[in-house]
């Protein structure tokens, strides 16, 4: 198959000095078929497509640059990341354009796009791991382009969680979510929607784990993203 001549590579630094420090580039031709005409078919971009560039954060650093903005707004990390990657592509790439996935309204499989970019490592606990930063990185961002960078190699690293024979996550569940041997989503859910839930700002099971210990998110940052989850839950799972 003939691909397009290579552009010069994006400089990504810009992102990284805001906390987006997880990047990954895909050809569109390469990605699994079914995905692929998934995303065409729901989004219909009104450009050509060459690639799908997926950005995240890990650690603390994203949260103290959505603070500094001081946004006034109801989802500020989304609409922090949002800005950025906006601002970022049109200073990179000038010519090019892009349709952008997530956030938004309609489902993206994030964690399948994570697990092509070798990020995302299954946990007990359900958030994805990877080996250095733990549970603490999230999806940020998810194009697609016209643009024709440099694909990303996917991260070739094995699981944390495979070498972990202690599993202090499962033990540490107060819901014991995880005590049957597969995550009961419902038993998650109904825990945390006790008065007296460990879990409303929280997972004490995340908490449990001690990979990537030194990138927790702060306080601050875990009630903001626990308080939206809760909110979800409240939606989509009536009582």
């Amino acid at each position: 198959m003939t691909m397009p001549a290579r552009s010069c590579p994006a400089d990504f630094s810009p992102l990284r000095r805001a906390g987006l420090n997880l990047h990954a580039v895909f050809d569109a031709a390469w990605l699994p078929v079914p995905l692929a005409t998934e995303l065409q078919r729901d989004f219909a971009p009104a450009h050509e497509v060459r690639q799908l560039i997926l950005i995240g954060n890990a650690g603390r650093a994203l949260w103290s640059s959505v603070k500094a903005a001081r946004l006034a707004s109801d989802d500020p990390i989304d609409d922090f990341s949002v800005g950025a990657v906006a601002q970022w592509f049109a200073e990179q790439l000038p010519g090019h354009r892009y349709t952008l996935l997530y956030p938004g309204d309609k489902p993206v499989g994030l964690q399948a796009l994570g697990q092509l970019a070798g990020w995302h490592h299954a946990t007990p606990f359900r958030v994805g791991i990877l080996p250095g930063w733990g549970s603490w990185f999230a999806y940020r961002a998810a194009l697609l382009a016209d643009t024709a960078l440099p694909p990303t190699a996917p991260l070739q690293v094995e699981s944390p969680c495979l070498s972990c024979a202690a599993r202090p996550c499962i033990a540490a569940c107060p819901a014991q979510a995880m005590a049957g041997g597969r995550f009961a989503l419902e038993a998650c859910v109904d825990y945390r929607r006790l008065p007296d839930s460990r879990c409303a700002h929280a997972c004490v099971a995340r908490d449990a784990c001690p990979v990537g210990r030194e990138h927790r998110y702060d306080e601050e940052h875990m009630r903001h993203s626990y308080g939206a989850s809760l909110r979800a839950i409240e939606r989509y799972f009536p009582a």
